[in-house]
């Protein structure tokens, strides 16, 4: 009879943890690329943009190719339909990218918005079980929100570099983070 180990948040319990400096290497490499990004980031915005679109042409064709494949399964017209939805909107991207990053950006603003009303309502309705993290979350979803959708169209050319360079450098933090956790011990 085989039994699983569950404990394990991603179920791999028997891969080794990266060394320490491999972790110190992936955490600098991270926050050099994140200050890198951060030199230019109406560039990186640009590039994330036609990064996108390329990805959703080639998920927009894989779709359909993926609806001739299974044809069997059912909701083929929809499948097709969706797969040239995304490479019609992948073609866009690439196609015109100053325009394309501005409609990403407005879009981005109303989900940071939409999301942090969201959280805020979250977690004022669970005050008693540390609802106020969430609470705070939403805050500064909301204000990035605001901040980006009171400053369009001049945030639509610098909000997705700057995110990426932010991602990168607190990727890298805590990528040296964990370099430096302590160890436990099994007794």
């Amino acid at each position: 009879m085989t039994t699983y180990d569950n404990s394990s948040p991603i179920g791999a319990t028997d891969l080794p943890a990266p060394s320490f400096w491999v972790c110190v290497l992936l955490g600098l490499m991270m926050i050099g690329a994140g200050f890198l990004v951060l030199g230019d980031i109406m560039l990186v915005t640009l590039i994330s943009t036609i990064f996108i679109g390329w990805v959703s042409i080639i998920a927009g064709a894989f779709e359909i190719v993926h609806a001739f494949w299974t044809k069997g399964w059912g909701g083929f017209v929809w499948q097709v339909l969706l797969g040239i939805l995304y490479v019609a909107f992948g073609i866009v991207l690439v196609g015109q990218p100053v325009e394309s990053a501005l409609i990403l950006t407005y879009v981005l603003g109303l989900v940071f918005l939409i999301s942090g009303v969201v959280r805020i309502l979250l977690g004022i309705s669970h005050w008693r079980e540390a609802g106020w993290i969430m609470l705070l979350s939403g805050a500064f979803g909301v204000l990035a929100g605001l901040v980006i959708l009171t400053g369009f169209p001049m945030t639509g050319l610098w909000v997705l570099g700057f995110l990426l360079g932010i991602d990168l450098i607190s990727h890298g933090i805590g990528w040296l983070a964990y370099a430096w956790k302590p160890t436990t011990s099994a007794a």
